[in-house]
């Protein structure tokens, strides 16, 4: 096989690359202050510490929203492929619901869904 092509190509985009860069860094304005350096949110200046804590709800939910959610994401492939699976691909998938639902049921029932 001839690799010439690919290496033609990766090294001309390489290149390519290493110019745009070159080129923005040369013609880029500079303005370096005091006041770039800051730490800032939103564009207001931060009164009082900056570091507090949050309750735990917060994360919680939001580990729950993460899990359930990628969790969810894994049937879009199963879906796509259900026919060619047969009755094994479904009863897999449909443990895997099982054990999906179990998992929300006992947050339920820690109240890990409730908002306070």
């Amino acid at each position: 096989m001839n690799f010439t092509f690919l290496v033609t190509v990766v090294l001309t985009a390489l290149l390519f690359v290493a110019v745009v860069i070159l080129i923005s860094r040369l013609i880029s304005p500079r303005s370096y202050n005091a006041q770039k350096l800051e730490p800032y949110e939103c564009g207001i200046p931060t009164r009082g510490k900056s570091w507090m804590q949050f309750r735990v709800g917060y994360y919680l939910f939001a580990i729950l929203f993460l899990m359930f959610e990628v969790e969810t994401v894994f049937l879009f492939p199963w879906a796509v492929v259900l026919r060619d699976m047969g009755v094994t691909g479904l009863c897999s998938v449909l443990f895997f619901l099982f054990i999906l639902i179990l998992g929300l049921a006992y947050a339920w029932r820690k109240g890990a869904l409730e908002w306070k």
